[in-house]
């Protein structure tokens, strides 16, 4: 199949990429060379690729980020959207439109609340996350258009490449770095008592490759585990994996109001069969061990 995949170079395009390749699908990988926001730009590397599926992926994906760049955020995130979106009407108008969406969009839930599915309301918190409500209620209008588009709403996930901007990637750099004396025993967090739905980037990949299969009907799909951590847990488990017993040290900055997001995975699991095979552990020992390497090699 003929693959054309927006935001390749970012943390999950690039696990995306090489799965895509290894299964022998024909890839089209795109990342800031081509502005997704701009049609001149966007339509002819879509009409070059004439993909099957279309995976998009680009967007500016970390919340301090979208608070400090609101405007870029809006630009890339949902203009990019449209861009896309109208591009592909044009171009690959048979193709299926895979929308990487967000979890961030459905807010938090109190404690012990039940997990948020896909009809839950969506209560955006930040630049982030209203920039890609918005993006995937605008998919569903293109869906009732006729297009072939599916939006998945993803739920925390980690592993190897991540960017540090990103809670248990920051845990498990700081756990390297002083595990490899970089740096003095002790580590900066936030909010040790939020809790979150963690899933493995590989078990993310599954999903959306299941997800890709034209037999699957066009709907919006929470990715998650249905199982909540709080990330002070996390954050032992990634302790005890680095062998390291820092002073912990709360950070103003990164500090937010405790809350509660777990997701309900049932409708894909119904239409796919996809469940997460990768236990939290791993995904934790995987992260230290590429800090590790990473930071070994600078």
């Amino acid at each position: 199949m003929r693959v054309f995949v927006t935001g390749s170079g970012g943390f999950v395009g690039c696990h995306l990429v090489a799965r895509l390749q290894a299964i022998g699908h024909q890839v089209t990988a795109t990342d800031r060379e081509v502005d997704v926001s701009d049609a001149s730009a966007l339509e002819p590397a879509v009409r070059r690729a004439a993909p099957a599926l279309i995976v998009h992926l680009a967007a500016i994906s970390s919340v301090p980020e979208s608070r400090n760049e609101p405007d870029l955020t809006y630009r890339v995130n949902f203009l990019g959207t449209r861009c896309l979106l109208e591009t592909a009407q044009r171009e690959a108008p048979d193709a299926r439109i895979l929308l990487i969406g967000s979890a961030d969009t459905y807010g938090s839930s109190e404690p012990g609340a039940k997990a948020f599915a896909e009809d839950a309301p969506l209560r955006p918190g930040s630049p982030y996350a209203r920039t890609k409500a918005a993006a995937d209620l605008l998919g569903a209008e293109y869906a009732a258009k006729g297009l072939d588009v599916v939006r998945a709403r993803p739920f925390n996930h980690a592993g190897p490449g991540q960017s540090d901007a990103f809670v248990l990637s920051s845990f498990a750099r700081q756990a390297a770095l002083i595990a490899l004396s970089q740096i003095q025993p002790q580590l900066r967090v936030g909010n040790l008592d939020s809790v979150r739905d963690f899933l493995d980037v590989d078990d993310v990949i599954d999903a959306y490759l299941a997800l890709s299969d034209p037999k699957v009907p066009s709907d919006v799909y929470n990715v998650a585990s249905g199982r909540g951590v709080r990330i002070g847990d996390a954050l032992d488990e990634i302790l005890a994996i680095a062998g390291v017993k820092p002073e912990i040290e709360i950070d103003p900055e990164r500090f937010r109001p405790t809350d509660h997001a777990v997701g309900n995975a049932d409708r894909l699991r119904s239409a796919t069969g996809w469940k997460p095979r990768t236990p939290l552990s791993r995904t934790l020992e995987r992260l230290v061990q590429d800090w590790r390497e990473r930071l070994s090699a600078t």
